[in-house]
């Protein structure tokens, strides 16, 4: 089989391009209510402080509710879990619209809705890391993970681009046009069936809930990959500071900041295209750690500069280094994980990337508050640089992993 044929044969599978689509829709519709939120909180407090809150509003009940989703993704068919938190995201978008068309007064029913929306997140994190493996066969799983990651990053792309564009008309307009995005792929979503089998239905309890901590604590690899995540994204986590980079340091707009948030997923999708049609066969864990250097290299850059286009510049390529990172991470994961307890390990990974984001936000948002703006974005990033050195050494199978595992299922 040609590789032309390989690549394009997961395209073919009607299924599959069905939950790309609907995945497409809800994070476009996502990340220009992001960009919407940030631009409204920092314009009405202009605290940095603030910033960093979302990130807290929203990774507290991600941390409350994590765990069990795990063993909730184990327990019941991924795409209707999928569903219900569809549904949790609109209900989000349209309260937003809602207390944006009676008029912001206070920021604290803001912070309500994004607890909502966290706590959605925590829920379908792990069952949409683990439901690939339940919609593609093996043969064109590396693909379908390039080819959805392209999609999601796409879309990571788009989303803050129009919300940029659309907050022009107002944050109703914004919040709007999430409504419908979402509307469109719950729609779509309904549509996808999914192969997983049917389990055993072992009792809710801590310790099925914790099976994934144990199963990820005896694989150094996996261990080793996701705390690299946690530990690199956590200080090097520029992101949340965008709205103030935006007005304060490049005194830009909020089109300026829809393409500051798009930059990276620019750089991740693009990359993902390459991983498409040239999967990383060779000296894996190396990338890995190369990929996590060029993220801190970057956040270092993007910290110093005071031009727009050097600072998209600089967003790119983090971008791509950090999706090196989340495809050799992402593979790792699924393919060393029985289909038995992969929710809960995806609820695991799910910790750890919330912790990278929501956490390193506030983060971000206290050390901006301590250090200043600048100070903190460039130190996070010499932080992430230490912590691949030392991770380097804490974990010298993955720094030595020539080739991805074979599947455990």
């Amino acid at each position: 089989m040609s590789r032309k044929t390989e690549t394009m044969g997961v395209l073919a599978d009607g299924n599959f391009v069905r939950f790309a689509a609907s995945r497409f829709l809800s994070t476009t519709a996502i990340l220009m209510q992001s960009v919407a939120v940030g631009w409204q909180l920092y314009d009405h407090t202009h605290k940095v402080t603030d910033l960093g809150l979302v990130g807290l509003a929203q990774f507290l009940p991600f941390l409350l509710f994590i765990l069990p989703s795990g063993q909730v993704a184990d327990r019941f068919q991924r795409h209707r879990i999928l569903l219900v938190c569809n549904l949790a995201y609109l209900m989000g978008s349209l309260l937003l619209l809602w207390l944006t068309l009676q008029g912001l007064g206070s920021v604290l029913p803001v912070f309500a809705v994004l607890a909502l929306l966290g706590t959605s997140r925590a829920f379908s994190m792990p069952a949409n890391q683990a439901i690939l493996r339940n919609l593609v066969d093996d043969a064109q799983f590396q693909r379908a993970v390039a080819f959805n990651s392209t999609a999601f990053h796409v879309a990571v792309v788009a989303g803050p681009v129009l919300g940029g564009l659309l907050y022009r008309f107002g944050a109703a307009s914004v919040h709007g046009t999430v409504s419908t995005c979402l509307v469109l792929a719950t729609l779509l979503l309904a549509t996808v069936k999914s192969r997983q089998a049917k389990q055993e239905r072992s009792p809710v309890s801590l310790s099925n809930a914790l099976e994934g901590f144990r199963f990820v604590r005896s694989r150094p690899v996996i261990l080793g990959a996701i705390s690299l995540d946690l530990f690199a994204v956590l200080f090097g986590g520029a992101t949340a500071m965008l709205p103030a980079m935006a007005r304060d340091v490049l005194h830009a707009g909020p089109e300026a900041l829809g393409l500051l948030r798009a930059a990276p997923a620019a750089g991740a999708a693009v990359l993902t295209v390459v991983l498409a049609f040239f999967p990383l066969k060779r000296r894996v864990g190396l990338w890995m750690f190369g990929g996590v250097a060029l993220f801190g290299v970057s956040t270092i850059g993007f910290g110093l500069s005071h031009s727009l286009p050097l600072s998209l510049a600089c967003l790119f390529f983090l971008g791509v280094g950090d999706m090196v990172s989340v495809y050799i991470r992402h593979i790792l994961v699924q393919a060393k994980t029985p289909d038995a307890v992969r929710g809960r390990v995806s609820a695991v990974s799910a910790v750890f990337i919330g912790a990278s984001n929501e956490l390193g936000e506030f983060e971000s948002g206290m050390a901006a508050g301590a250090l200043g703006l600048v100070r903190s974005v460039v130190l996070g990033g010499v932080a992430t640089l230490v912590v691949t050195g030392l991770w380097m050494r804490l974990f010298p199978d993955l720094t030595g992993m020539d080739g991805f595992p074979k599947s455990e299922d």
